[in-house]
């Protein structure tokens, strides 16, 4: 893949459309175009369990925010790239609506978590969930 290159990639547990800006022999940087899966909340290291010394919140990569992303988690897109506002609001709802059935206190405080995010997004991107 080449600089330029539009690619679909996983960071931690979200899922992104980006772009290539750089090639490295084991990782390529990326730019953040739209958000496909938001990150799951909690801890990685228990993932779906609410009863952990530090509940994360996970926010989703910023649009054109870059970071490094190893070669094997990259693979190439060729549809239309959606707006990222859209594209995070549409994820974060698909995110909230997994997670509303649940009655589990991993579901509950990834919930207040999301609403915490929430906040922050509409600051940012001027969208309403």
């Amino acid at each position: 893949m080449n600089v330029g290159d539009k690619i679909v990639t996983n960071k931690k547990t979200g899922k992104y459309i980006g772009e290539i800006t750089e090639v490295f022999p084991d990782h390529y940087v990326f730019k953040v175009l739209a958000v496909l899966r938001h990150p799951a909340q909690g801890d990685l290291h228990h993932p779906n369990e609410g009863d952990v010394p530090f509940f994360h919140e996970r926010k989703a990569l910023a649009y054109l925010e870059q970071t490094n992303i190893p070669i094997k988690t990259v693979k190439p897109f060729d549809g239309e790239i959606p707006d990222y506002k859209a594209s995070l609001q549409a994820a974060v709802k698909e995110l909230m609506e997994k997670l509303q059935p649940a009655d589990t206190l991993y579901a509950k405080k990834s919930i207040e978590a999301l609403n915490s995010i929430i906040k922050e997004y509409e600051l940012m991107y001027n969208i309403t969930f």
